[in-house]
This record gives structure tokens, sequence and C-alpha cells, in this order.
């Protein structure tokens, strides 16, 4: 399309004409706006061409989409799903036929619970399995594993969510007791996620639990001082038997120690009794048999060999011949001497 370049020069020498005829001014400036704005008004392109280069844009900016490495493309047809499009440049049917619905495959959402607003009395409020109250705050981490069944198998997949997360810690934590549940915190995260995890899944909700973390677990404020108390004395209790079985790891074992080393003296002593009778038996026997062989040999032989046992530990040896009369001459019986000028009685 041309502009109407003549009649654009005759207006601007009429221009010049009235500047140069009424104050001295200069031909040579521009045109004034006005007329320009009127001008680019007056040019006008045919409707039909413009109407297609209109719908051509809308249709091509419908039918052309990039999908990102960290998302997955859903396709629907008057509604239904058809497709699931992958990273990279694709081309669809125009909108009002195919839908697109871009899921982050790879981003990571938080539910929280008793963190912020009525959460606090409403959730976390528990009952363990020994009758005591405990307030379990924790949050559930998870991804959209499935897409096509994220949004089309469930009508709100993170209210269900929130549901089953709330109901299997109350599961978890109600066959627990009180110091269970506040010592071992990740033996009840995990097997809640597991617990978890089969529900979601059964429900086909698309979700994948990434991590479940929980946070300090306490008593209710009203009873937190009594709750104190028990702890203390609990942690007296462990202390006294603790102490117990050092003792008891002490003075067990040093008295089987001692009884099996008296036992094993006694039957050491039993031992050596009965082979000492059992030798003193056997020599015995062969002196007898020697003896009825011959008897005075024998008696004169035992004879000798017990007074050569016996003199060796007597002190003093008097011997005294058979036909002495008198010996007290002869005999210092060691009695003490008398002293010079006393006479004997």
């Amino acid at each position: 399309m041309n502009w109407d370049w003549d009649k654009l020069r005759e207006q601007q020498q009429r221009y010049k004409k009235t500047q140069g005829g009424g104050g001295g001014q200069s031909g040579d400036g521009p045109p004034p706006l006005d007329d320009f704005f009127d001008n680019f008004n007056k040019f006008k392109m045919p409707g039909g061409l413009l109407i297609a280069v209109v719908v051509g844009l809308f249709l091509g900016s419908t039918m052309i989409y990039t999908i990102k490495s960290n998302e997955v493309g859903i396709i629907q047809r008057f509604g239904r799903f058809v497709r699931k499009t992958q990273p990279g440049l694709h081309v669809k049917l125009p909108v009002g036929i195919e839908k697109l619905t871009k899921i982050k495959t790879d981003k990571i959402y938080t539910e929280e619970f008793g963190y912020t607003g009525g959460d606090v009395n409403e959730v976390t409020l528990m009952l363990t399995g020994d009758l005591n109250v405990a307030l379990v705050p924790w949050l559930v981490q998870y991804q959209i594993s499935k897409p096509e069944k994220y949004l089309f198998k469930v009508h709100d997949p993170e209210y269900l969510l929130r549901d089953l997360a709330q109901a299997t810690m109350r599961l978890v934590v109600g066959d627990r007791s009180i110091d269970e549940v506040i010592i071992k915190r990740d033996e009840i995260a995990m097997a809640c996620r597991e617990i978890l995890q089969k529900e979601l899944d059964l429900a086909e909700t698309g979700l994948r639990v990434v991590t479940i973390e929980m946070k300090k677990t306490n008593v209710p404020e009203p009873v937190q001082p009594s709750f104190n108390e028990v702890n203390k004395a609990q942690q007296e209790k462990e202390t006294m038997i603790y102490k117990a079985n050092e003792e008891y790891n002490k003075a067990i074992p040093a008295a089987i120690g001692e009884a099996q080393r008296t036992v094993l003296e006694a039957e050491g002593y039993a031992l050596d009794a009965i082979n000492r009778a059992e030798g003193d038996a056997a020599r015995f026997m062969a002196l007898y048999r020697e003896y009825a062989k011959a008897k005075d040999v024998t008696t004169r032989r035992i004879y000798l060999e017990k007074m050569g046992e016996l003199l060796p530990k007597v002190g003093k040896k008097y011997i005294v011949d058979s036909k002495q009369k008198n010996i007290l001459p002869l005999l210092n019986m060691g009695l003490p001497a008398k002293p010079e000028g006393e006479t004997p009685k």
C-alpha cells in the first residue's frame, strides 16, 4: 500500500507559502504534527488481510509451545487426556481443540503441620499409646511424579495429602509411648513416610513423598511442669539402675570366680587324697607280701626304717647302758645353779 506523496507534497508547499507571507519566518520548518497524524490515520489496510494476519498470529501462538527441562506437558483434546510431551519444542492443535498444562516435576512442595495458625491445637495435639497427650509438629515434602494422575484422578490432591498425612501421623504416634515420640522422631518419621506413600499410591494421586521431617515434640503447656518432674524421676531411676548393675557386675563375677576356685581346690584335694590312699594301700600290700615271706627280717627292717625317720627329729639323744644302775651323776638335767651358801633341802 503506497502513501499519497503528491497530496502530501502539495500540503507542504502550501504550508511554506503560508509561513513565508505571514511573519517573515522561514518556510523550511517541519509540517505540523496534527497534519502528520491526520495523514497517517487516513492510511488503511484492507480488512480481510488484517483479519488473516491477526488470526494467523493467534493460531501460531496457541499451536507452538516449548516445554522446559524440568517440566512435562499434558495435552487434552476437548478435555480428554491424549498425550504427555517431554522437554523441547512441540506443536499442538489450536486453542479450543487441544489444551496444554505444564507441570513441574522436579519442584519440591511443602505441607506444614503445626507451624502456623490454628494447626497448633487442632493438628499437632495427639494421643500416644500410653494415654499421654503430645504436641507433634511436622512437615511433608513431596513431588509430582505422575502428572496425568495428579491432574485427572483426584479432585484436590493437596487436600487429600493433608488428610492422609494427619491420619498416618496419628496412627504411628498412637502405637508409641510419649518417651518414644519425643526421643525416636526419626524412626517415627520413616514409618509415617512408608505408610503415607502407600496410601497416596492407592489413591492414585500421582504424588511422591520426598521426606517427612518432625520438629521438636513436646507436651501441652499446662502439664509441662508435671512432665518435667516425671522425666527427672525417670532419669534418677535409670541412674540407680545403672549403679546397681555396675555393682552387680563387680560382685557377681567375683563371687562366681571364688566359688569356682573353691570347687577346683576341693576337687584337687579329693584327687590328691584318693591318690595318696591308693598309694598307701599299694605300699602296704607290697610290704605285707614281703612280711609273709620273711617275718623276722621284714619286722627288723620296718623297725629300722621307722627309727631312721624318727631319730632325726629328736633333739638331744641319751644312750643308757642297761647294766648301769645309777645314772644321776652322769646326767646334767639342765637344772638352774644354786647360789653359794644356800643349804640344799
